[in-house]
């Protein structure tokens, strides 16, 4: 995740530039159920409306967040699928608030009323994020669910009216990307504290329709007006937070961008960029999926670690006799392609191998995914050829069954 708010700030207000660390503990991103209500074009779980058996059980989850609190896991995001399908969900919610864990509730909204609303605001989830992926029309054919727009506005008005802390998810691609102007807008209009722009990444249903993904020229614009937006927020003294996720180039482009706005910045910027590092994957981001299986984030459901039935958490996460988790927890990591000889491999830190795997085949080439070109990444033009992006394709590519 780039937090872009957090950097902007950093023009206005500077802050002491530090030593890279890691938490004490991955961020949890726990897939509790695989069942949801929509099949969206771009989910990476694959998840339908049906009943997936092996799911680990309210007690099973327990013990899990007792082994999450003691490997000093500092938050756990509850997300599915639709997680208000469990009817353990709140249950679940409510223990870990209770233990002290930063809790979060990943959910597309449509399934929130009067009772559910009810619920969350007594648990006290310290953030809730609902998905909007354009406006009516094409939010809900991104969903595959008519009327499924008005349903997760009316959640997202209820979160607002109780005052809880409720953000917006916006994933780009080629059919959404002329309305991220008229959902950002919601933000004003609704009283919407938070904004998430998701890069589409290269897994699931997002992997199958990854000919779908944005070009680079409408990337770069989009990022261009999401520093715009939140920079005139941040003058205008209003609290609203902006981040983006799932490429980690963004950290790189931001940097160009205060080149060319704030160039008495840029030097603290770069520096304070570095001290991010960029992609998290098996270090600071950690994944455990319906049934126990944990992955280095969520995009890795076709790579298992272990499953918390069979090892604690803590010990899967820490053992690095797994190729992919050894090269991903490594420090730098050993990249090929454009991102080995990238003048700014320390602010991204490589991107995100996933996508490079599921182009490639290989998770240590160059994320295809990276929109910025070679002068900008300090690459003499010509010297190392472009992965190019491809269509998905069931023999090159991998995934977890259904």
């Amino acid at each position: 995740m780039f937090r872009i708010t957090k950097f902007l700030h950093e023009i206005d207000s500077p802050t002491p530039v530090g030593l890279h660390r890691n938490p004490p503990g991955p961020v949890v991103i726990w897939n509790l159920t695989r069942r949801c209500n929509l099949t969206c074009k771009h989910c990476y779980a694959l998840a339908v409306d049906k009943h997936f058996p092996g799911e680990l059980t309210t007690d099973e989850t327990f013990h899990v967040l007792d082994e999450l609190k003691a490997f000093r896991v500092p938050a756990v995001i509850l997300s599915g699928g639709e997680p208000l399908l469990r009817d353990d969900i709140h249950q679940i919610g409510a223990r870990a608030k209770a233990m002290g864990f930063y809790t979060a509730l990943s959910t597309n909204g449509t399934l929130i009323g009067p009772d559910d609303i009810q619920e969350i605001e007594d648990i006290g989830y310290d953030y809730i994020g609902i998905s909007i992926d354009g406006l009516r029309e094409t939010h809900d054919r991104f969903r595959r669910l008519d009327g499924a727009f008005d349903a997760s506005m009316k959640a997202i008005r209820l979160c607002v009216e109780r005052g809880l802390k409720v953000g917006l998810r916006f994933t780009m691609t080629q059919d959404n990307v002329d309305e991220l102007d008229g959902v950002m807008d919601l933000l004003d209009a609704e009283g919407v504290e938070r904004f998430y722009f998701s890069h589409l990444n290269y897994a699931g249903r997002g992997n199958h329709n990854r000919r779908d993904d944005a070009f680079f020229a409408m990337t770069r614009t989009a990022m261009t007006k999401l520093f715009e937006r939140c920079w005139g927020y941040i003058q205008a003294g209003q609290t609203k937070e902006f981040v983006s996720g799932n490429n980690d180039a963004d950290g790189v482009f931001m940097l160009k961008w205060i080149e060319q706005n704030f160039p008495e910045h840029a030097q603290h910027m770069h520096d304070k960029l570095v001290q991010w590092g960029g992609n998290a994957s098996g270090v600071n981001v950690a994944n455990i999926d319906n049934i126990g299986d944990v992955h280095p984030d969520t995009m890795w459901w076709h790579h298992t670690l272990g499953n918390v039935r069979v090892r604690p958490f803590g010990d899967i996460w820490s053992d690095t006799s797994d190729p992919l988790m050894a090269g991903l927890k490594a420090f730098p990591r050993s990249v090929k392609g454009r991102c080995a000889v990238c003048a700014h491999f320390d602010i991204c830190g490589g991107n995100t191998r996933v996508r490079a795997e599921q182009i490639t085949g290989d998770p240590w080439a160059e994320d295809p995914g990276c929109y910025l070109d070679d002068a900008e990444l300090g690459i003499d033009p010509g010297t190392v050829d472009r992965v190019a992006l491809t269509s998905y394709s069931k023999i090159k590519t991998v995934e977890p069954a259904l």
